[in-house]
């Protein structure tokens, strides 16, 4: 099992998850952060700190919002297992689903 960041997370970024993370796991994209699901340890930090209350283990993820489990995982598909966000930059990128969604959905 993992945490997984959701919809009220699109267009926000705030980003106090990714200081309390102690396994570096959680990437910035473009629109969103990600958890990457192989390198998150479920400590549980990240959740109580999200202003947006975006971040949700996994079994408790919203049912609307369900797809969000995948969208995380799908994320890194193609970029691997980069082995900790502070080594890498996909901020430029998104998961397709993020991209189709309206600009400024949370904002």
């Amino acid at each position: 099992m993992t945490y997984v960041i959701a919809q009220p997370c699109v267009d926000v970024k705030d980003k106090a998850c990714v200081d309390e993370c102690p396994v570096d796991c959680i990437y910035e994209g473009k629109r969103m952060l990600y958890i990457h699901p192989d390198e998150c340890v479920d400590c549980g930090a990240c959740e109580p700190v999200c202003p947006t209350e975006a971040i949700f283990y996994e079994d408790d993820v919203p049912e609307e919002q369900t797809r969000y489990t995948a969208i995380n995982a799908e994320f890194f598909s193609e970029l691997g297992a980069p082995g900790g966000a502070a080594r890498s930059d996909f901020a430029g990128q998104d998961h397709p689903d993020i991209t189709a969604l309206p600009e400024g959905l949370n904002a």
